[in-house]
């Protein structure tokens, strides 16, 4: 330092900080990018994800939580019948002597298969006809809007209970549940598509893409279905665990997932007449089915948080 008292003030430099460092600390600019980034900081979505990567495990490998075959008939032994948990049987055994953590592991995969089959189902095909309706407009998406309207006036539960009895004895075993689900649930995939591509198709990218002279079906797939899909990702991870909680309720009612098949709807139907006499074989299967709901639901919900800039 000089100290010339005729001299300036010091300026002090700051060296640049490196590149890496900055382009580490940036934020994504896409949507897809910018929502990723900010789920990786919510805790629902991170409690959510631990939770439902569990019970696909469970699942897929029901074998890593339990040694028991509950489809194995040596394992039930009637005399033990509404025992309490033991060291051997955590959770108890059912009316029938079965192990109760067992049936309940081994149940998670009916209940898992369904829901993600049937939301498959219902975004492909609700979201297809949502945004063929919404791009093309004109008789196709009167004729469609009307068509799902005829599908909101059926009650969903009494839709899927005749649609569930009347095809019972085709033998599709749980299918004939994802089917008749699907019928019923894909209308609100179809508006929430139809809507969100009505919004797009007016945008400055859209009208540029005709101009340069863009085929319908590269309108439709290339501009309209990236910035319209947003919504219907949402939608569809909460309707999971209503799927699952809509299969339970199937079983329950006797029109859902059938014995020797395991699911937990299947198991609380099972243990409701003995409930005040042995509460845990019913209790257990309704936590598994609460928890696994919850996730599905905690999912969407930070999901739509995450794509939705109004609620940042």
């Amino acid at each position: 330092m000089s100290n010339d008292p005729q001299a300036g003030p010091v300026q002090t430099v700051t060296a640049p900080s490196p590149p890496g460092k900055l382009k580490k600390e940036a934020k994504p600019a896409s949507l897809w990018g910018d929502a990723f980034y900010d789920l990786r900081r919510r805790p629902m979505f991170i409690l959510s994800v631990v939770l439902i990567a569990i019970l696909l495990v469970m699942s897929f490998w029901p074998s890593l939580f339990t040694s028991v075959n509950p489809f194995d008939a040596k394992t039930c032994e009637l005399a033990t019948a509404r025992q309490g948990p033991s060291a051997g049987h955590i959770f108890g055994r059912d009316s029938l002597g079965c192990d109760v953590y067992a049936r309940a592991i081994f149940g998670a995969r009916n209940s898992i298969v369904i829901g993600v089959s049937t939301t498959i189902i219902t975004a492909v095909v609700g979201g297809l006809l949502g945004l063929v309706a919404g791009a093309r407009g004109g008789a196709i998406d009167t004729i469609s809007s009307r068509i799902t309207e005829v599908f909101f006036a059926i009650p969903w539960i009494l839709g899927a209970l005749l649609i569930t009895a009347t095809f019972r004895s085709a033998n599709l075993g749980i299918w004939i549940v994802v089917i008749a689900l699907a019928v019923l649930a894909w209308p609100m995939t179809f508006r929430i598509m139809r809507a969100a591509v009505i919004t797009a198709r007016n945008q400055d990218f859209v009208v540029a893409a005709r101009a340069l002279g863009a085929s319908q079906s590269r309108v439709m797939f290339r501009h309209l279905l990236p910035n319209a899909i947003a919504p219907v990702i949402v939608v569809s991870t909460i309707n999971l665990g209503v799927f699952i909680s809509a299969e339970a309720a199937l079983s329950f009612l006797g029109v859902g997932v059938q014995s020797p098949d395991i699911s937990w709807g299947l198991m609380i139907a099972d243990a409701r007449n003995r409930f005040l006499e042995a509460p845990l074989p019913l209790v257990f299967p309704a936590v598994f089915l609460s928890i696994t709901v919850l996730a599905f639901i905690m999912l969407g919900d930070a999901v739509r948080d995450a794509l939705d800039p109004k609620l940042r």
